[in-house]
């Protein structure tokens, strides 16, 4: 494959595409029906099946699992990522690991180094795709990644961004989750990434849940199923696999399962009233794959097994009593929630015994894959165990068109990713989101006469993915184009007395200060900012740039914003709404809670303020 940099890359033609899976497109298509969701064809299962019994234990296995791989390229990455290869997989190249374990998938992720531009990722995608069917009964790959959107996104600018998932809740708009999972799949799909995890279907009741939050839609089950259901369907008309996740819910937990194993205490009766409608809606609508939690549901298995790793969830609610005859991927199996209990050589044969058909991201990928081999060679899985999984897993492959073309061209890049049109629908529907919590005295929106000069100080935490950051610096710039003269100031996430004093002595300066604020808690050193520039006698307007709970523990703060993220299109969002260039139209899809008094509402669901 050519290096990006040259502007355009070998796009093998359809003959070369056929050649290479020795046939395997032309029998598939024959008999072909047609998937209800997408229209796209779904290909007789016999020759599938065909398919099937060609394949070596060894290519079985392979395609079960999904895994990561360092370098911007299949077969020439940089030395670094050589380096990380051997000391994590034993490989240099992801045309090596393909070589070696005929892995069904690959996850990108930037910090693996895969997603740097989208001509370089086509590239990326179009050489996995040349090394895997160049293999002896080679098949094409299903590339995915996390592109959630809002604080949770892989491919970064010049591709477009949307808002966080929470954003999109406050705007409560299914036609705009549409768009969202249509523009964001078609810009994924153009640099050959066909399965992406997304959209997160977990209902968040529980404001202290620390990996959730703001990646959820809200806390109301039927506004969160709607809008899921939504995003799958933009998704399908993209023809891009969209994952539900984290089953069987993972709103209310105090606990991260990327470091430790949750629990989640719902009965089976609030399980289903709050937990489950949203996964239903996502089967109802069509979705292709859905995500397993590392969770432990007492109510739902009382093994206390996490969710990955129960035959009761997996099979028992998710596969027999919803009727999902999709996809089940595990989410990372290098989380420590599905670790805690058992080995990394027993989670992969555990997941496949609960019913799961893509195993993803195993810390020791050789250990997980061999524990995989030796379960079916001592008889603990049988080798018809992986067929119904690698069918489910070829089926979807050949739904999404990876047996037609599985290549993509840097034309159908520059067509696609980032144009215009997609950039100003990221910011008519982030428009539509952001929400205005307080606005005492009218202070919003600022003028330019009486408050001409701003200070902008805050948190400015690690900017998401492929965003410009920090967000201080993203507000002060967005104000300023909007006709004020405003300064940034980062304070940061935890100020100290001296910060406090730098930002009380640049508030003398200006005419009013903006401050971003990111998850205040009763103890903040936030909190203790925003009070001494309010001593200040400034006009102090607040942004919440996380979670709109912040609000509770500002209560002298005359005006205040929720923007449920801090990347680029959410903060020029409400820098517009803070100039007055939009009315604020959002609504908390969540309550926020007393500071003093956490069983009464101080804001509810529903509410937000209009000029």
């Amino acid at each position: 494959m050519p290096d990006s940099s040259t502007g355009s890359t070998a796009r093998p033609s359809r003959r070369t595409v056929l050649a290479a899976t020795a046939g395997v497109t032309t029998a598939l298509a024959a008999g072909g029906t047609v998937h209800a969701a997408t229209g796209a064809p779904r290909h007789d299962d016999r020759k599938l099946r065909a398919l099937i019994s060609r394949m070596t234990l060894e290519e079985k296995v392979g395609q079960l699992f999904v895994t990561r791989v360092y370098g911007h390229s299949a077969t020439d990455p940089d030395q670094a990522d050589i380096d990380a290869n051997l000391a994590e997989l034993g490989v240099r190249t992801a045309a090596e690991l393909l070589a070696k374990y005929r892995v069904g998938g690959i996850i990108y992720f930037a910090w693996a180094h895969n997603t740097r531009a989208p001509h370089q990722i086509a590239d990326l995608s179009n050489g996995i795709q040349k090394a895997s069917l160049g293999l002896p009964r080679g098949l094409p790959v299903l590339i995915s990644t996390d592109q959630e959107h809002g604080i949770v996104a892989r491919v970064g600018e010049p591709a477009t961004l949307f808002p966080a998932a929470m954003a999109v809740g406050a705007g409560g708009s299914r036609s705009d989750a549409r768009a969202l999972g249509r523009i964001a799949g078609a810009e994924l799909r153009a640099m050959g990434i066909r399965q992406n995890y997304s959209p997160v279907a977990d209902v968040n009741v529980n404001p202290a849940n620390p990996v959730i939050g703001v990646r959820s839609f809200g806390s109301d089950p039927e506004a969160v199923a709607g809008l899921v259901a939504a995003e799958v369907k933009g998704y399908e008309s993209s023809r891009v696999a969209s994952t539900a996740k984290h089953f069987p819910g993972h709103g209310d937990t105090v606990d991260d399962s990327h470091a430790k194993l949750p629990y989640i205490h719902h009965t089976r009766a609030q399980w289903e009233e709050l937990d489950a409608p949203p996964f239903r809606a996502a089967i109802a609508a069509g979705i292709d794959s859905i995500m397993t939690a590392h969770i432990v549901v007492p109510a739902l298995d009382g093994s206390e097994d996490p969710a990955t790793l129960s035959r009761p969830i997996l099979t028992g609610i998710l596969r027999e009593e919803l009727g999902y005859d999709g996809v089940v991927v595990t989410d990372s199996l290098g989380m420590e929630g599905v670790r805690t209990k058992y080995g990394d050589d027993r989670v992969p044969v555990l997941a496949l015994e609960a019913g799961v058909d893509q195993l993803l991201n195993p810390p020791s990928l050789d250990v997980a894959w061999n524990a995989v081999l030796d379960a079916v060679r001592g008889g603990e899985l049988t080798e018809e165990r992986l067929d119904e999984s690698i069918l489910r897993v070829l089926r979807l492959k050949a739904r999404l068109g990876l047996f037609d073309d599985p290549y993509v061209s840097h034309g159908g890049v520059d067509r696609t990713v980032g144009t215009r049109a997609h950039l100003a629908a990221a910011d008519r529907i982030t428009e539509r989101t952001t929400t205005l919590l307080v606005n005492e005295g009218g202070l919003l929106p600022l003028s330019r006469r009486r408050h001409p000069k701003l200070l902008v100080v805050g948190a400015d935490p690690a900017s998401p993915s492929g965003t410009t950051g920090p967000p201080t610096g993203v507000l002060a710039g967005a104000l300023t184009e909007l006709g004020f003269t405003a300064t940034a100031l980062s304070t940061g996430t935890a100020p100290s007395a001296a910060t406090i004093a730098k930002a009380v002595a640049a508030a003398g300066d200006a005419d009013a200060v903006v401050v971003g604020t990111y998850n205040v808690g009763a103890a903040s050193a936030q909190k203790t900012l925003v009070e001494h520039l309010l001593a200040t006698g400034k006009p102090v307007v607040a942004v919440a740039i996380r979670n709109p709970y912040d609000v509770a523990h500002l209560p002298g703060v005359a005006a205040y914003v929720a923007s449920y993220s801090w990347t680029d299109v959410e903060l020029r969002a409400a820098a517009r709404v803070i100039a007055g260039k939009v009315n604020p139209r959002g609504t908390l899809p969540v309550p926020v809670q007393r500071a003093d008094d956490p069983a009464t509402a101080l804001y509810p669901v529903g509410h937000g303020l209009r000029f």
